[in-house]
């Protein structure tokens, strides 16, 4: 057993990272209940596409209202405090959620304020976590660290929880929410145990929280790299959120497929991650990062393209396994190569700007898909991601090189 545990997290990445896993196993096995549950609450209240599409663009618009400040936050603050406190408000909204449904006074107008304050809640709890790993192991670590930390993710959270989360909803529409409730809760508990080195600000040497905000800014600019990613991703996710804002509706309506069913797509999402994350290591010594993400990208415009146009749940599955792998290698790359990049004194911000990316376009791509699936059908964002993604390919294509060079230690112009 203490063999299989040092493969799994040897001991060199040392304890702090092994209870910031063990935290992360349990919330996000959690969070993917919540996955399939989340979608399938709300569409059990309406079948409004336009109302499916604001559930999913009120719990992505948080990020893009606070990411900036709970970047800064980060920045200034006990950061394990942070995780832990927001965690615990994340429990008690899902237990007042869950009250509601079992008392059967449940309405859209709550789950949608539900979604709102869990989503403004895990701005806070994941920004922050997201600089707890460079603070816990070495540089040359951070690759392997972020491996095990994704598969752990895809594991729990894409793999196990949705169709755990699609069965107990079928048992009772409470049920999946008490069950998350319980898991962040212990979640924070974990993070509890992690010691951190010294970091965060004296009162004395704090600037304005604008100021922080805009050095931030500033050295993502001057940065070739992560710029590249940042906007890559920015422009990614508004055609992704136009076409996942509604997959529910998609998957039930255009693939015949039930609650279950719908849970079943992201599991087999989950299982080409895991497999792509596990062969990460012999990828990349293979293919360069710029090549990588040519490839990624290319496939994600294609994968548009072929859930437009197929009606058959079989041929859907298929395309869903090559996109999570697609998707996972693509996340492990973008986030180590930040990792490596920022200093640790800007990693809550950096990452704040990179988050604001993320849910920015993930916002205007929920609403802009919304609309499209209420006038023409829920194929319609499918074939808006895949003429926007062809696009921005094209134009993005030449600046890819960037990241080819990600792993030197590049320095950006004095902010």
């Amino acid at each position: 057993m203490s063999t299989l545990v040092e493969i799994v997290v040897p001991r060199r990445l040392g304890t702090g990272f092994r209870w910031l896993l063990a935290s992360s196993w349990i919330s996000n096995l959690g969070d993917g209940i919540a996955i399939a549950a989340g979608p399938l609450l709300v569409a059990s209240l309406t079948h409004d596409p336009f109302l499916v599409a604001l559930a999913a663009m009120l719990q992505w618009l948080p990020p893009l209202v606070f990411g900036l400040y709970a970047g800064a936050l980060a920045d200034r603050l006990d950061r394990r405090l942070i995780v832990v406190t927001v965690d615990l408000l994340r429990a008690a909204v899902l237990a007042l959620l869950t009250l509601a449904i079992a008392t059967d006074v449940v309405s859209i107008a709550l789950v949608l304020v539900a979604m709102f304050l869990l989503g403004t809640a895990e701005v806070f709890a994941d920004n922050t976590a997201s600089t707890l790993l460079p603070m816990l192991v070495h540089r040359d670590d951070l690759g392997v660290a972020n491996a095990r930390l994704t598969s752990s993710f895809i594991t729990v959270n894409q793999l196990a929880g949705p169709p755990i989360g699609a069965a107990l909803f079928a048992a009772g529409h409470a049920v999946p929410f008490v069950a998350q409730a319980v898991m962040v809760a212990l979640g924070a508990m974990l993070a509890a145990r992690i010691v951190l080195p010294p970091h965060g600000r004296a009162r004395d040497e704090r600037t304005h929280l604008r100021q922080d905000v805009g050095e931030a800014f500033r050295w993502v600019l001057h940065h070739a790299a992560v710029r590249t990613l940042v906007l890559t991703i920015f422009v990614f996710n508004i055609t992704f959120g136009a076409a996942w804002s509604i997959l529910v509706l998609y998957a039930t309506q255009r693939l015949g497929m039930g609650e279950v069913g719908f849970g079943l797509l992201t599991t087999v999402s989950a299982v080409g991650g895991l497999i792509a994350t596990l062969c990460y290591g012999w990828i990349t010594r293979r293919v360069s990062l710029a090549n990588l993400m040519r490839v990624g990208l290319v496939f994600e415009t294609v994968t548009h393209l072929a859930l437009a146009l197929t009606t058959r749940a079989s041929v859907a599955l298929v395309i869903f396994f090559f996109f999570g792998a697609h998707a996972f290698i693509w996340g492990t790359t973008s986030t180590t190569v930040r990792q490596r990049a920022v200093p640790s004194e800007l990693q809550g911000r950096v990452g704040s700007v990179n988050l604001v990316g993320v849910f920015g376009g993930l916002v205007i791509g929920s609403g802009v898909g919304g609309v499209l699936a209420q006038h023409w059908g829920v194929t319609a964002p499918f074939w808006f991601a895949f003429a926007g993604s062809a696009v921005f390919v094209v134009l993005i294509w030449g600046q890819l090189s960037h990241i080819a060079h990600a792993d030197e230690k590049e320095q950006p112009a004095a902010v």
